[in-house]
């Protein structure tokens, strides 16, 4: 059976999924298109929060003689790709330009499509798509990983700067006219060009329930033809996950080199990803709750802002879960990701540890794709794995953003 999804209609006020309560902060006046006067308050509280937990555990290891390794001299943030001067958008993209230009790590037997350092990503997550998405490690990997990234653009290739973040319904009525994808030499190159199509229908992995679904095109489908990407080699992939699109050689890790395809529009960015989910997913009571809005419900139309941007990006790699880290957009998609997780932890109080420690309990929180098959719950020891991408880490190390490695938050 295929689903269709059209209109900008949301869940309701309060709903259930799989059992689990959750609220949608929602105002059935708006589109979810202006800022609701709850969600600045929100941020600003969960900023004000991170500055007393690191000024006070500063203190408190101090007066131990200990030296933290994060302080408020030292916390760093990410910003809004708009916020960026155009020397910062410049320095950032060329400092991504510089990681597909140099060699891969990955050995030949292992990927032989992985042509640059910006493959070896691609192939991590390729390699580990079905256990790092509805899964209990899906948020701590992909903090590690787009860490990983930004150490690498940081260290290898040497950008001064700091992961920017896609702020969705910033631009949620014109997604392709933002500064991300205006196709400026600041951007991250712009849409594909269109071409007539009825857009993607997406399918699920074999052995996981749920049906087809055909979702609402974009305004674009074709090349990108525009910005500092618009020549880029897509290497790796397609591996799976839309109908009728065949997967590339060795099942997505063979060398497939192509150009890089985008179909950006407003209609899903709007209905997944706008003021109102934000607000949603900040309210939620637990890490369950958080995460069903977040990622919303696999293969049925109630995708969550995770898979409904993944979508307003499209095209070929976008629209490719194992593949889409293939896009540079990937990145500031999962910078959000990682930001409003970072929030909702925050807003748990200054001295509250569950946010922190707390994988859930739910079909999300095992070791399986949503739990299918039937899998334990993970386990705060688990190792996040980076392949030839990056040192590899432990759940435990990540949960955090101001503690192990990180000292960051979010502008």
């Amino acid at each position: 059976m295929k689903v269709t999804i059209f209109g900008s209609a949301l869940l309701a006020a309060v709903s259930s999924v799989n059992g689990i309560a959750v609220n949608i902060a929602r105002d059935t006046n708006t589109d979810g298109l202006t800022i609701p006067p709850e969600l600045p308050d929100l941020i600003e509280e969960a900023k004000a929060n991170i500055i007393e937990k690191v000024s006070e555990t500063e203190a408190k290891l101090r007066k131990r003689g200990i030296f933290p390794s994060c302080t408020l001299s030292k916390l760093k943030f990410r910003r809004e790709y708009g916020s960026l001067s155009i020397a910062e958008r410049q320095a950032y993209v060329n400092a991504v330009l510089c990681l597909q230009s140099k060699p891969a790590r990955t050995p030949a037997s292992v990927a032989p499509g992985a042509k640059s350092r910006f493959d070896d990503f691609v192939v991590t997550h390729i390699q580990q798509t079905l256990n790092i998405h509805y899964s209990g490690n899906f948020q701590p990997w992909h903090r590690w990983f787009i860490y990983q990234y930004e150490k690498a653009l940081r260290d290898e290739c040497g950008y001064n700067g700091y992961l920017p973040y896609w702020d969705w319904p910033k631009y949620a009525t014109s997604p392709e006219t933002s500064p991300l994808f205006d196709g400026s030499p600041t951007s991250l190159s712009g849409n594909g060009e269109y071409i007539t199509h009825a857009g993607p229908v997406i399918v699920p992995p074999p052995g996981v329930g749920g049906g087809n679904i055909q979702l609402p095109a974009g305004t674009g489908g074709g090349f990108v033809t525009t910005g500092p990407f618009a020549n880029m080699s897509v290497n790796l992939g397609p591996v799976g996950g839309l109908e009728d699109t065949a997967p590339g050689p060795l099942g997505g890790l063979g060398y497939n080199p192509r150009r890089l395809k985008r179909d950006l529009g407003a209609a899903m960015n709007m209905r997944y990803a706008n003021y109102t989910t934000v607000l949603s997913m900040l309210s939620q009571p637990n890490v369950d709750a958080f995460r069903h809005v977040s990622e919303g419900v696999p293969y049925t139309p109630e995708i969550g802002p995770h898979g409904g941007i993944h979508y307003t990006l499209g095209g070929d790699p976008g629209g490719d879960l194992f593949t889409s880290p293939g896009d540079p957009a990937f990145y500031a998609h999962h910078s959000q990701m990682d930001r409003v997780w970072t929030l909702w932890q925050a807003l748990g109080g200054p001295f509250a540890t569950q946010r922190y420690t707390d994988l859930g309990s739910g079909p999300y929180a095992h070791q399986s794709w949503a739990n299918e098959p039937p899998s334990p719950l993970t386990q705060m020891s688990e190792v996040l794995d980076m392949g030839y991408a990056a040192p590899s880490t432990t759940i435990s190390e990540v949960m955090s953003t101001t503690g192990g490695e990180f000292c960051y938050f979010y502008l």
